[in-house]
Formats: C-alpha cells, sequence, structure tokens
C-alpha cells in the first residue's frame, strides 16, 4: 500500500473478479466521511462481465460470463490488462458521475502521450478507432467504485467473442501493439492529477 497525495493506492496482483466487487462493495458501504480515498491497481483472471445496460450473451470458449452492477455493456478482463478501481468520494470532491468518467479517460488519453481519444456516446479511449480502455462505474450515495481496464499486454482474441461494450465489429488495440510502455505510476500520478483538478 502507498499513498499518493491523499489517495491510498493498492496494488492487487491477480485477483477473483466476485471477491473484489464484493469486497468494493463493503468498502463502499462501510466508509465514513474522512475514510481516504482508494485505487486498486489488479488483474483478473479471464471473464466477461456484464454492466447493468448488457444484455446476456453466450460464449463458446469456457470463460466465464458474470453479471455485476457497474455501468456499461460487455467487456472482457484478462491477464495483462490492468484494472483501476476508483473508490472515489465524489460528493466530498465535488465531481459529478459524468466529469468523473470524463476524468478516468484524459488520466489515460494523457498517460498515452496524446494518442487517445473520446467518441462521442461511447465512454472508454480509444486510439486509431480502436478502444484501449474500457469504463464501467457505479456510485452509490455520492461514492464510487469500478472503474477502468485498461489493454496493457495481454491476448486480444477473448474479444472476438462479444461486441465489445455493446459495439459490433469495434476493434480494440493495447499498448504492446503500439510500442508504447506501460509505468503503473504513471497512471495512479494521471489518476490523481484528475482527481485533484
Amino acid at each position: 500500500m502507498t499513498l499518493v497525495d491523499d489517495i491510498v493506492i493498492k496494488r492487487l496482483g491477480r485477483a477473483e473478479y466476485a471477491p473484489t466487487v464484493d469486497a468494493m462493495r463493503a468498502f463502499t458501504r462501510t466508509r465514513g466521511e474522512a475514510t481516504p480515498d482508494e485505487l486498486w491497481l489488479l488483474e483478473h483472471a479471464p471473464v466477461y462481465t456484464l454492466g447493468q445496460g448488457a444484455a446476456s450473451v453466450s460464449v463458446a470458449n469456457g470463460i466465464p460470463v458474470v453479471q455485476t452492477d457497474r455501468g456499461g455493456e460487455v467487456t472482457y478482463h484478462g491477464p495483462g490488462q490492468v484494472i483501476v478501481y476508483a473508490l472515489v468520494d465524489l460528493a466530498r470532491r465535488g465531481i459529478k458521475v459524468k466529469e468523473f468518467v470524463r476524468r478516468l479517460e484524459q488520466s489515460v488519453i494523457d498517460l498515452l502521450d496524446g494518442r487517445g481519444e473520446r467518441r462521442a456516446g461511447a465512454p472508454g479511449v480509444y486510439v486509431d478507432g480502436a478502444k484501449i480502455a474500457a469504463l464501467g462505474v457505479r456510485v452509490v450515495r455520492g461514492r464510487s467504485y469500478h472503474g477502468l481496464a485498461l489493454n496493457v499486454d495481454m491476448d486480444l482474441s477473448p474479444f472476438n467473442a462479444i461486441d465489445p461494450c455493446g459495439y459490433p465489429g469495434l476493434r480494440v488495440t493495447q499498448m504492446r501493439d503500439l510500442g508504447l510502455p506501460f509505468d503503473d505510476q504513471r497512471l495512479v500520478a494521471s489518476i490523481a492529477r484528475q482527481l485533484d483538478a
């Protein structure tokens, strides 16, 4: 555990999806007015997750499909993808939900040295039309959990079994294929800057 500005940073390594979501819910439910915000950095074993806007999907590759309470559609998580769960008291920081999503997107755009971009009506970060980062949050009583998933150095083929984020034919990419190095400390610092903006 480390501290960046007033945010607790936890690097959890490889973590199972369902227990991690349960832990985020418990943290959000029990945190107090003075509880520091936390960023959890981790990766998941292969899993598809269905956000609140997603229709059910059927896949033939044996990867589990899990319904969850974040916003958004269907996405894939797997080794080599960096997940940042942002447990942030938005009310205390005076940040509205749409602005929070924009700030998370901007933290990735900054990490990509300006190569990333937004797409109107489709949260996330894109490079040359291919999605590199997916976002989905849940806010309860002004406090967020879930967050962003950044494709760093992973097997992208499981995305072929779904319509990523509900968009048929949406291409995905990753930092390795773009020749961009990944530094989790830069990403954390970028998110912290956005939260303090």
